[in-house]
């Protein structure tokens, strides 16, 4: 039941969705028209090259987001003279802060990756009730925008030899000019795009006289709909050879074995043993539990993946904090926001950019800082929405 479950299929219709943008290109024309407005100075470099993977993987994959920007900013620092990646002073503080926006973006929404369905599956087992998405961004966004500004303050600190990049704006205007013009197959893959999204966060409009009509169906609806709408040149949006070809077929079943997984960990008795050996530490479910949480859930996201470490640190938490005799939501909640805070190994996403030269040494020094930041700013966080706001706690 792992391999078809609802998030399985909301994460394919997506998939479905998204690799009709590629077919129509509109994934790059909004990339660059919002590099467009970059200016030389290298802390807006920083910024934009940080945030704007972090805004469009809280809706997409952040491996399809990384993929398509880290291609667009190695061919700018190219356009300026830097030829080799590893010898560019720009490069590596340019080319490391879109992957580690694309990561930690994805706390933004639930559609931010399989690791936050993960913890949605448990939020619906654990209440018995389908969760509304409305939920997760009223308390996480504040959580991801706080972890945003701490995050982009440490980069600002990193002093690159150089201070700007002239001819940058310059370069992706004529990028972006050299685009067609935004044409019908366009506007009807962001429609496919735009319409599901929508209706997942204004479900509790509808859910009444269609209660069967939950996300997952919404996206793989609206996936399917890609198949039977003609472009302008006559062939369809999308064709399953396409479809095939560009699906994230190893996330599907990255996330499906990860919940068998951690099915299998509680049915074993486990989960249960891992808790009695973090209860050991006499948590009360104080700030010092929650920073043993988070600490343990971030390690586990860097050593294998964000979805791996769902699967295996939200039964466990959810154990432990029953265990205690605490309410698990408000934990599960700030354990989310942990499994999204990887910076420092080269896996997942992060190895895209060491493929084009980045140095693995300048990811895990300055990757190590932000993700003590993360663990900190989470934990605090976490401690004082647990204290002072009743309705982080409830669904």
């Amino acid at each position: 039941s792992s391999y078809f479950s609802e998030i399985v299929i909301l994460l394919l219709g997506a998939d479905l969705i998204s690799v009709s943008w590629e077919e129509t290109g509109l994934d790059k024309r909004i990339a660059l028209k919002a590099l467009c407005l970059i200016g030389p100075s290298i802390k807006q470099q920083i910024a934009v090259w940080f945030l704007l993977p972090a805004v469009l993987s809280t809706v997409l994959p952040n491996a399809v987001v990384c993929a398509v920007l880290i291609p667009i900013a190695v061919s700018m620092l190219r356009y300026i003279g830097d030829q080799e990646i590893s010898k560019s002073a720009a490069g590596p503080i340019i080319l490391a802060p879109i992957a580690w926006g694309a990561g930690i973006g994805g706390l933004g929404s639930p559609l931010g990756g399989a690791m936050n369905l993960v913890a949605v599956n448990y939020f619906e087992e654990f209440t018995g009730k389908e969760f509304l998405y409305i939920d997760w961004l009223v308390r996480l966004l504040p959580v991801l925008v706080i972890i945003l500004l701490c995050n982009l303050a440490y980069l600002f600190l990193i002093r690159p030899k150089i201070k700007s990049l002239n001819g940058t704006k310059e370069y992706f205007s004529s990028l972006y000019k050299e685009l067609p013009k935004f044409n019908r197959d366009e506007t009807i893959s962001l429609i496919l795009f735009a319409l599901p999204t929508l209706l997942a966060f204004l479900r509790p409009l509808f859910d009444d006289f269609l209660p069967g009509m939950k996300p997952a169906y919404i996206f793989l609806l609206f996936g399917i709909i890609s198949f039977v709408i003609s472009k302008k040149d006559g062939e369809m949006l999308l064709t399953w050879n396409r479809a095939e070809k560009g699906i994230i077929w190893g996330l599907l079943m990255l996330f499906a074995g990860g919940q068998a997984l951690g099915g299998l960990i509680n049915d074993t008795g486990a989960s249960k043993a891992i808790a009695d050996i973090v209860c050991s530490f006499r948590l009360t479910g104080g700030f010092f539990t929650i920073l043993i949480f988070v600490a343990f859930t971030v390690l586990l996201s860097e050593i294998s993946s964000n979805t791996a470490a769902a699967a295996i640190a939200v039964p466990i938490v959810v154990s432990v904090t029953t265990g205690l005799g605490l309410n698990s939501i408000p934990y599960v909640f700030i354990t989310a926001a942990a499994f999204n805070c990887a910076y420092v190994l080269p896996t997942s996403i992060r190895a895209i950019p060491i493929g084009y030269g980045l140095s693995p040494k300048y990811l895990f020094k300055n990757g190590l800082v932000l993700t003590l930041i993360g663990i900190i700013v989470i934990s605090i966080l976490g401690y004082l929405m647990i204290t002072f706001w009743p309705g982080f706690s409830t669904l």
